[in-house]
């Protein structure tokens, strides 16, 4: 394993923002995760595991510590009747990944095409999109603990998953390193269409899944209308797109008992705003999902807001966007809109990215 050292931090990462790393490593096997971890333990430094960087946001001074980037690969796919079980290594890239099950029949995934990162992250964040989410996918997670160095499996029933988030995000936050996942996925089948505007978008285009053969063609053309969709809302990595040098959807989509809800009504009618505008979605348990960025929006801060290095996309007011070089100026929009949200709705966002301060956390 070699220790790199004064690495800049901003290349690693979809914003372009961060200082540099005091120290790196790029490990490409668990035995290198677990070296690197004894190294920075020996020294009493902190460290921050780095994977695809797409959800990630660097102090400007950078990391005072060892940034471990993880670059273990590898996929394997056993096939077994109608189903298949797919086992990718934490650094492999999550949208080549996506096209190989599409290219061998199998669908499942199909509606998180062009999601930048690696397999490692898909869990911790449970990933979704367009009606799909991995926590439906996944069989077990392979992972190292940090303190103990043990390479454990954790199935699905253990992973915690909620709406964008796992135990690997929550309660056992940096307890654990990802080293692999295992999703099942479906063999010669039609997508499931569950989300309007993708259904919308495929009969624009006059694609019909029922005229396709199910599985690769029928998957494929899903894959190709979702990345359409992503860039035409700029949330594909294009360094000729200014708009997609964001960590994508800033802030979650907040999710709102009836209580809370009427509290965001009260606010509308207060504004003028009725209350059909508004766009919510039932969710499980009665709760009721409020669209994030008609929140920014309404609050004053519109696609192509810009402020200082920062400001919203043209394309999606979800996405904060890098003009310059300073993650201060990024956090400090992330505030504004924040407040005004809070201020306008008495909504509280929570952001998606993580933000890693210079001395860790």
């Amino acid at each position: 394993m070699n220790i790199e050292q004064n690495i800049p931090l901003a290349p690693y990462t979809s914003l372009r923002l961060g200082g540099p790393a005091r120290y790196l490593a790029r490990c490409k096997s668990v035995a290198e995760l677990q070296e690197s971890l004894t190294w920075a333990d020996e020294r009493n430094l902190p460290t921050h595991v780095l994977g695809g960087g797409s959800n990630t946001v660097f102090d400007d001074a950078g990391f005072d510590g060892l940034v471990i980037c993880v670059g273990l690969r590898g996929t394997e796919i056993t096939f077994a009747d109608d189903a298949a079980l797919v086992t990718a290594a934490a650094g492999e890239d999550w949208d080549p990944l996506v096209a190989s099950t599409i290219g061998n029949d199998l669908s499942g995934v199909e509606c998180l095409s062009g999601i930048p990162g690696l397999v490692g992250a898909t869990p911790l964040q449970n990933v979704g999109a367009y009606g799909q989410q991995v926590s439906e996918l996944i069989v077990s997670v392979g992972a190292l603990v940090r303190d103990t160095l043990e390479e454990i499996q954790v199935d699905k029933a253990d992973c915690g998953f909620g709406y964008r988030t796992s135990r690997f995000k929550g309660i056992d936050r940096d307890r654990f390193i990802i080293t692999s996942v295992t999703y099942r996925l479906r063999r010669g089948c039609r997508p499931e269409i569950r989300y309007q505007q993708l259904e919308d978008h495929l009969q624009e285009g006059g694609v019909s899944l029922d005229a396709l053969s199910p599985g690769k063609a029928a998957s494929g053309a899903v894959r190709d209308a979702v990345i359409e969709i992503r860039r035409s809302k700029s949330m594909v990595l294009d360094d000729a797109d200014p708009n997609s040098r964001s960590a994508g959807s800033f802030f979650l989509n907040p999710v709102l008992t009836e209580a809370q809800l009427e509290v965001v009504h009260q606010s509308c009618r207060s504004m003028g705003v009725a209350s059909g505008e508004i766009p919510v979605f039932p969710t499980s348990g009665g709760l009721q999902k409020l669209s994030a960025a008609w929140l920014v929006e309404a609050s004053g801060f519109p696609r192509g807001t810009r402020r200082t290095g920062a400001g919203i996309s043209d394309k999606h007011a979800l996405a904060l966007v890098s003009h310059g070089d300073s993650a201060a100026d990024l956090l400090v929009l992330a505030s504004e809109v924040s407040a005004a949200v809070q201020a306008s709705f008495g909504v509280t966002l929570e952001r998606e990215p993580v933000y890693v301060p210079a001395r860790g956390t």
